[in-house]
């Protein structure tokens, strides 16, 4: 069904060396997945190349060092960013102080994080030129650094470095079972912003996470 894939090779720099995958169903505090999921893959893949003609499936994400957990506090705002609001101050004076809308909110994050992401440039209908071209201009992008926007793990916050796989990379060894993890976001139809998010059984068999594709998870739901 598919040629080979591309694959890059993600990691946490030493100098912020954290990642968080928040699981949706923590509201109050985030609570990271145990790795990288679906959709953290695809945005990692889209900052660093993206066209309108095709989309990215994710297949694979190979988990490379062990999983390991800490626990930060950290003070955030309460309140979302609104144009609305912005403009208001704009027309009538006033502004967001921060120290009034603050509170303290626990992360249990991920630390020293390194992955292998396979993916596979999807074609949307109508588009006729062969996904070898894009595949070619990933790698190539890849091979030199390139990226649209600066990757992250999960939170803007947490950077992420990348680049080509060596081939020398040895999985993680272990097996584990992850339960249901987010998949992606199904959006209604039209502009009403609408989204129902998607979930999968997750799990990695010697280190690798295998990702079924975007028609079995929404058969399955």
């Amino acid at each position: 069904m598919y040629d080979k894939p591309v694959e890059v090779k993600v990691w946490s720099p030493h100098w912020a060396p954290y990642a968080c995958f928040t699981r949706p169903e923590m509201k109050a505090e985030r609570v990271t997945y145990p790795a990288m999921t679906p959709s953290a893959a695809r945005g990692v893949l889209e900052a660093i190349f993206w066209k309108p003609q095709f989309t990215w499936h994710v297949q694979e994400i190979v988990v490379l060092k062990p999983i390991k957990y800490f626990s930060i506090l950290r003070n955030e705002v309460n309140t979302r960013a609104s144009d609305r609001a912005a403009s208001g101050w704009e027309q009538n004076g006033g502004g967001f102080n921060a120290s009034d809308d603050r509170a303290q909110r626990n992360t249990l994050a991920l630390r020293d994080v390194e992955y292998i992401i396979r993916a596979h440039p999807i074609l949307k209908p109508g588009v006729t030129e062969d996904a070898a071209k894009y595949r070619d201009q990933f790698r190539r992008r890849v091979e030199r650094g390139q990226c649209y926007a600066q990757p992250y793990l999960g939170c803007r916050e947490f950077t992420a470095s990348f680049g080509p796989v060596g081939g020398d990379e040895v999985p993680e060894s272990g097996t584990m079972e992850f339960g249901r993890m987010l998949y992606d976001l199904a959006f209604a139809p039209g502009a009403s912003g609408a989204a129902t998010p998607r979930f999968f059984n997750a799990g990695i068999k010697n280190g690798v996470m295998t990702i079924p594709r975007w028609e079995e998870v929404m058969s399955a739901a």
